[in-house]
């Protein structure tokens, strides 16, 4: 995993680039939170959808949701970034929706979307 940050409007961001799956579930979220606060001390992180693992977009398992929440409660803003239109569910497009109407969660398309959208908030 690397980090590489990145100031926009006097706003630091955290960039995680990995090959590897860093989320898997709540435990791990969170130790990505700690790491990205400690190494870097930015509270606003871009992650590509492939460091994700696959459960998460399933919102029937409701890994979204409680690792999503943890996010909220930490004061951590996240950008996700990757190709969306492949999954069908209705409700995670709702999801998605949602989410980029809000002030804390957005799912993009690429990294210079994640970043203006993250520097403005």
């Amino acid at each position: 995993m690397n980090i590489r940050i990145v100031k926009k409007n006097n706003i630091d961001l955290a960039i995680v680039v990995s090959d590897e799956e860093i989320i898997s579930d709540v435990q791990s979220a969170l130790d990505l939170m700690a790491t990205v606060n400690y190494e870097s001390g930015c509270n606003r992180i871009i992650l590509n959808k492939t460091a994700i693992c696959e459960d998460f977009f399933d919102l029937k398992t409701r890994l979204a949701g409680e690792i999503l929440q943890k996010f909220i409660n930490y004061q951590t803003k996240i950008a996700i970034i990757g190709d969306f239109s492949t999954y069908s569910s209705k409700s995670l497009k709702d999801f998605i929706y949602e989410s980029n109407n809000g002030r804390e969660i957005f799912f993009l398309s690429d990294e210079a979307q994640a970043i203006d959208k993250l520097s403005k908030l």
